[in-house]
């Protein structure tokens, strides 16, 4: 029978680290006191360290990178230019598609490209 995942809030996270900083007691000892296994505390203070010295905010959960504005910002402008190149492919298809039906029925003229 497995055990379920223990899960904390960043809260909860965030104050752990906190009480390594300003008691001076050892990540063990503040883990046996918060009644969680050593290592979690020892790696939520090293998470805690690297996100801050990169700027950004710590503990999103889920492992969920957490992301600068800078990082967020380029991240949705990617997002939007491959919709407009989709969106550019499809009307690009659609056109073509408008220039064969149309010499076909004889409209060739109207969607001749002019000189």
């Amino acid at each position: 029978m497995s055990v379920p995942k223990q899960q904390f809030t960043a809260e909860f996270k965030q104050e752990a680290v906190r009480l390594v900083r300003t008691t001076g007691k050892s990540c063990a000892q503040i883990a046996r006191d918060l009644g969680v296994p050593p290592h979690y505390v020892v790696r939520w203070k090293q998470q805690q360290d690297t996100q801050t010295a990169s700027g950004r905010p710590a503990f999103t959960g889920r492992g969920i990178p957490a992301l600068s504005p800078q990082e967020a910002r380029l991240k949705e402008l990617e997002r939007e230019l491959e919709i407009a190149r989709q969106e550019r492919d499809i009307l690009k298809k659609a056109l073509a598609c408008l220039g064969q039906n149309s010499t076909r029925m004889g409209l060739g003229r109207f969607f001749a490209k002019q000189p």
